[in-house]
């Protein structure tokens, strides 16, 4: 996908891009459902795009229902919002977003918020990772700035965020308030099948809950050791994802606060899952994403805007 597609210019062939997208299986009312009875509604007094439900006898347009629902912005920039931020590896700043629209700053930052959340699957969409015969690399990394950076206030409070990775396949990414078995034993038996083997460091938190699992290796960083038993054993892959997570926050966003962690944590989890595929089917399937969720300023205005 080039700038120059008419969907990034023309609003009518976005606004067609993104109803092929929603109702590549027909169309259908977000009010209640109805696929048979609707129709385009005509004339010159209405604006493109609306159509009529003759059963819940309402208009509606292919943004009702999204995270686009009574948005003022274009949808050429929202669609080329989404490709921005889907082709960026290690993400793009709300100012870059703002700069390259021509929005105000606050609006490019609600709109990264929205597409992040387009970004996180639905809670529950998902199976576990892994299975007989795979293994699932797990680890733990801190997201903070650094106590050296500070002349004379108290060091930075770091956030915990904890991965799973399965070897080539999908990551998936927690912010929790600590790392201990307590708190990490519900998030890995519920997200990793019982039949993969686990792999991770020398951590004293995943000892107990590894016997859970088919089989648990561990890698002893403190002793230098990375790669043990013939290069089987190694965390090497989900390390490699902290360092492109870690560019992106300390490189592009700078500063990441603790209320919305989760939604970048979703958009970086997202960008390597669909790593395989073009820039264009990863801003498609990130479209895609929209439908049935809502998120409105003042559900994610509950801190300094950063």
């Amino acid at each position: 996908m080039n700038l120059s597609n008419p969907i990034f210019q023309d609003e009518a062939k976005a606004r067609e891009h993104l109803e092929g997208l929603r109702w590549a299986d027909g169309r259908f009312c977000p009010h209640c459902g109805e696929a048979e009875k609707t129709s385009p509604v005509t004339g010159k007094s209405h604006r493109p795009g609306l159509y009529y439900c003759l059963s819940c006898k309402k208009t509606f347009t292919v943004t009702v229902g999204t995270l686009f629902e009574r948005s003022k912005v274009p949808l050429t920039k929202w669609v080329l919002a989404f490709h921005l931020m889907s082709a960026s590896k290690k993400g793009m700043s709300a100012h870059q977003l703002h700069r390259m629209l021509g929005v105000t700053y606050k609006t490019a930052w609600f709109m990264a918020h929205r597409i992040r959340e387009a970004m996180r699957p639905a809670d529950g969409s998902e199976g576990p990772l892994g299975g007989q015969n795979k293994v699932v690399e797990v680890d733990e990394t801190y997201i903070g700035g650094k106590a050296k950076n500070r002349a004379y206030k108290a060091p930075p409070k770091k956030e915990a965020v904890v991965s799973l990775l399965e070897r080539d396949g999908n990551v998936r990414s927690f912010h929790v308030a600590n790392v201990t078995a307590k708190t990490l034993r519900p998030i890995l038996v519920k997200q990793i099948s019982r039949k993969s083997y686990l792999m991770t460091d020398e951590s004293v938190v995943y000892p107990k809950v590894g016997e859970e699992f088919a089989g648990h290796g561990t890698v002893n960083h403190s002793a230098d050791e990375y790669v043990r038993h013939g290069g089987f054993m190694h965390t090497n892959t989900i390390e490699g994802y902290f360092s492109i997570m870690k560019r992106g926050i300390n490189g592009v966003y700078q500063h990441v606060s603790e209320q919305h962690l989760k939604r970048y944590l979703g958009e970086f989890d997202f960008r390597y899952n669909e790593r395989k595929i073009s820039d264009g089917e990863r801003t498609d399937k990130a479209l895609k994403g929209i439908e049935g969720k809502r998120l409105t300023y003042r559900r994610i205005d509950q801190a300094q805007i950063v």
